[in-house]
């Protein structure tokens, strides 16, 4: 990694004007978007919601919407990550700003600082990409927020499965109860069980892709994601 103790790039007044100006551009697009991010998750907590009113209304009522919103709640996940990959773009750049720019400002001259920041950041801008890949942003929200919904849905599911229309006796008395029309009630438990299962393996992936790309980051010089 290189890195040099050396005086910051001398910018004129008005460059550090534009330079400030910039800043407040990309916090306020990274607040934007943000907004936006809540937005895909408000609307996941409210059809899960909606999901558990229906399936706990009767001890008759189908535990068929608890089985359904949890697709649901994964097509709002894709969206929410394709949005996080935009938010990452501001918020990466407003924080290389913050770290390379006004935190040697404040600390002085020995502060250990990368003297090719305004290379990379300009970089950033003559050749816009998003800093990570689609899996890995849906790896980020999964483990952020999505996570939990999933686990309350498992838990709601198979708590209806087990207390309604009565007390389960037997083990078997779940997979008759699990049953949609044709599909045996032992396979939509395997399914149900392997779709969890997969984004666990998903969010424990990206988690360990994560921590090797701060590593690289780290060790290979500045960079931004």
């Amino acid at each position: 990694m290189t890195k040099e103790k050396n005086e910051m790039k001398d910018f004129t007044s008005a460059e550090l004007g534009a330079l400030a100006h910039l800043y407040r551009g990309e916090v306020y697009r990274s607040t934007t978007w943000r907004t936006r991010l809540d937005n895909t998750t408000n609307w996941a907590v409210v059809t899960t919601g909606i999901a558990f009113s229906i399936t706990f209304s009767g001890q008759n009522a189908s535990p068929l919407p608890l089985v359904l919103v949890g697709l649901l709640v994964i097509v709002f996940l894709v969206f929410e990550a394709r949005r996080y990959r935009y938010f990452n773009v501001w918020r990466a750049r407003a924080r290389h700003i913050e770290t390379e720019l006004y935190a040697p400002m404040l600390l002085g001259k020995d502060y250990e600082r990368h003297g090719d920041w305004h290379e990379i950041l300009a970089k950033d801008y003559i050749h816009p990409r998003h800093h990570i890949s689609m899996i890995r942003a849906i790896g980020r929200r999964l483990r952020r927020s999505y996570a939990w919904l999933l686990t309350i849905q498992a838990i709601a599911y198979y708590g209806k499965l087990i207390i309604h229309p009565t007390p389960i006796g037997t083990i078997d008395e779940i997979f008759d109860r699990a049953a949609i029309g044709p599909i045996t009630g032992e396979f939509v438990i395997f399914m149900h069980i392997a779709f969890h299962a997969s984004w666990i393996v998903v969010a424990l992936a990206t988690l360990y892709h994560d921590k090797i790309s701060r590593l690289d980051r780290r060790y290979q010089g500045v960079g931004m994601g």
